[in-house]
């Protein structure tokens, strides 16, 4: 329906450009959005308001040149100007009652469009460390990213889902390390495992498997691992005035990067053996709790792969004079491009930086021809965000095509006190103790209901609770709730087939809650499209609990019968009503990648 009010303005503009009133080149940036007071219509524009300064008019003046310019439409009843100089739009009855048929007509289709199909689109979510498992910071980012894609895909988009293995870095030899020097401790040796090395249980479980497959193959003497490796850091009992152990020698890093380098020295190949057992170990782990969270994706792209694209990036940015040597170090020329500073991409040793890696990737992607590209990243990323931009624009290809969206922290509440997130003994809480706890349904809700750069205090005892308050519930329940009536409607013996309406009256639907429901589902595609093309999922959560409560709220009504044997017909037409407020509830309810539960 708003397509044909801004079609009408559209043409009330184009007559006001040919008498001089508007400039010829004058651009509509006026919006057409849904009343929130019926009273004042069902739609309003704020056009006049927007061109007012171009035809040099106070906006009500200009507002009644619209109107009278504005051509008929049928649909339309009226229109009027408020306050300011908006144009409030009044729909005709049977209009309202319209969207009934289109409900019925699409079904799961319903709110879906094409309004996107020009566009090919990358979004890169997760992408955590293939190190441990994924914590509840990483589910975050894994609903949104997902949500966030289906949604693109909803209108018309072509989406592809991708997640980056970091897989040839430095975190990924520490665990190969800390994997081989638990593998030594099955043999029986001794030794003191490093401070920054990987803690968890799930180090051990690797190991044992390398040990149950290959035997004693890959031992060495400790002692030989250990040489001439700089000491661990050694810290002090108390604490300085922050907080913070006391160093009193050693360093962590630099003990962590000896015993690598010893490792890879004594083990030749058979190093490969610990990087490929801890990878594939937690990399299925992570395949296998996103895919149950309901989060796939269409491609798992390797770090390790790179290697010719990370020369051919550097290669252009040289070429294009944005390289220059300094200390040994390479350097890329970043804050010709607005970073706070020029990055190395390739240290003295001749290795290159995990910043090259990043540009490669990046260039590889704009290489596979997407119109846009979405990095879905930890806000603790935002000062990576201009250098990225930097190479992008650096290369010759337009940064303005990359969007990098940050996902705030996530904190847990149990019992009205903060959950422990994690601990030095590499114990934190996963997003499978989530799942667990609360179910992917909640999960997923709760994730994307706030804006992405909002932090989120995730109430356990919230998300399982059986109450209005409890949002993710309470949308279920209304769309159980719709069985439940048609169920009873046959116990009552008022017929009602939902796969043939052609009996049911909408026109009977008289109560002001009820044209609020229908206003409300014929709002749904426009509320699919915003959430897209803003990429905030919170505005479809949000629309959902509206029409949940209305739908509630009217069910509830004193002297509202929606059941009545005495009145077939305008049961029937609520009935109806109540299907279609179902269709929309699971068409949103999966866009957001929860269930819509038959019964509760």
């Amino acid at each position: 329906m708003n397509t044909a009010i801004q079609a009408a303005l559209d043409h009330a503009v184009q007559s006001l450009q040919s008498q001089g009133i508007l400039p010829s080149d004058w651009n509509n940036s006026s919006t057409l959005t849904r009343t929130k007071d019926r009273s004042h219509g069902d739609f309003a524009s704020n056009i006049a308001m927007t061109a007012s300064r171009a035809a040099a008019m106070k906006p009500r003046d200009l507002a009644e040149k619209i109107l009278a310019s504005l051509p008929e439409v049928a649909e339309i009843s009226k229109a009027e100007i408020a306050g300011p100089g908006f144009i409030n739009f009044f729909l005709n009855a049977d209009q309202r009652f319209a969207v009934l048929d289109q409900i019925q007509a699409q079904k799961d289709q319903f709110g879906r469009s094409q309004l996107n199909a020009a566009r090919k689109i990358q979004v890169e979510f997760v992408s955590a460390n293939p190190t441990s498992s994924l914590h509840v910071g990483h589910g975050r980012g894994a609903a949104y990213g997902m949500t966030v894609a289906n949604l693109l895909e909803a209108t018309g988009a072509a989406v592809d889902r991708e997640y980056y293995v970091n897989d040839a870095g430095r975190q990924m030899d520490i665990l190969a390390t800390s994997t081989y020097l638990r593998y030594l401790e099955l043999t029986g040796q001794q030794l003191i495992f490093p401070k920054n090395a990987y803690q968890g249980d799930y180090v051990r479980e690797i190991a044992q498997e390398v040990m149950d497959r290959d035997g004693q193959a890959h031992v060495q003497p400790v002692a030989a691992v250990y040489r001439d490796v700089p000491e661990d850091v050694q810290y002090a009992d108390e604490m300085d005035a922050d907080g913070n152990k006391i160093v009193l020698s050693g360093d962590k890093e630099k003990h962590i990067d000896g015993l690598i380098h010893n490792a890879q020295q004594l083990l030749g190949n058979g190093y490969g053996v610990f990087h490929q057992a801890a990878l594939h170990a937690i990399l299925d782990d992570i395949r296998d709790d996103l895919g149950e969270f309901g989060v796939t994706f269409n491609q798992w792209f390797s770090e390790a792969t790179l290697t010719e694209k990370i020369d051919e990036a550097l290669q252009t940015l040289d070429q294009r004079g944005y390289l220059y040597e300094k200390d040994g170090n390479i350097w890329f020329r970043s804050t010709e491009f607005g970073d706070e500073k020029d990055r190395v991409v390739k240290r003295r040793n001749g290795q290159t930086t995990y910043f090259a890696s990043d540009i490669a990737y990046h260039l590889n992607k704009l290489q596979r021809g997407y119109t846009d590209l979405i990095d879905i990243w930890g806000s603790d990323h935002h000062g990576y965000i201009a250098r990225v931009k930097a190479a992008i624009d650096a290369m010759g290809y337009d940064s303005s095509k990359l969007t990098v969206i940050l996902v705030q922290f996530v904190s847990l509440w149990r019992g009205g006190e903060m959950v422990q997130m994690s601990s030095r003994s590499g114990q934190f809480v996963t997003l499978r103790d989530l799942r667990k706890e609360v179910g992917n349904d909640a999960a997923r809700f709760y994730y994307v209901m706030r804006k992405s750069e909002q932090h989120i205090d995730f109430d356990l005892d919230l998300a399982v609770s059986q109450s209005k308050d409890n949002a993710v519930y309470y949308i279920q329940y209304a769309h159980a709730r719709v069985n439940r009536m048609v169920n009873r409607a046959a116990e009552k013996n008022v017929p009602f087939d939902r796969n043939n309406l052609s009996d049911c009256d909408a026109s009977l639907l008289s109560l002001e809650t009820e044209s609020e429901i229908l206003a409300k589902l014929a709002a749904y595609p426009e509320i699919v499209l915003r959430a897209a093309n803003s990429h905030e999922p919170h505005q479809l959560g949000n629309y959902l609990k509206e029409l949940a409560a209305l739908f509630h709220g009217w069910y509830n009504l004193d002297n509202l019968k929606v059941l009545d044997d005495q009145h077939i017909a305008l049961s029937q037409a609520r009935l109806l009503l109540s299907i279609n407020v179902q269709q929309v509830l699971k068409n949103g309810l999966t866009l957001l990648g929860v269930s819509a539960p038959s019964e509760m």
